[in-house]
């Protein structure tokens, strides 16, 4: 009987963690913007990447 009443709290205990996660990320913005990072790789780059060579 004594591992429900465990079991129960650290149920609670990580549905608490979890709702905090959700609320911290609504507040701070991280679900703000959910289309563009799915088309972001559809996208043309209008600048070219810098080179990295050393012989230039």
């Amino acid at each position: 009987m004594h591992i429900i009443f465990f079991m129960i709290g650290v149920s609670l205990m990580l549905a608490l963690g979890f709702l905090g996660a959700f609320w911290w990320s609504m507040r701070t913005g991280q679900q703000d913007d959910l289309y563009t990072p799915s088309i972001r790789i559809l996208l043309d780059d209008n600048e070219p990447t810098p080179s990295t060579d050393a012989t230039a």
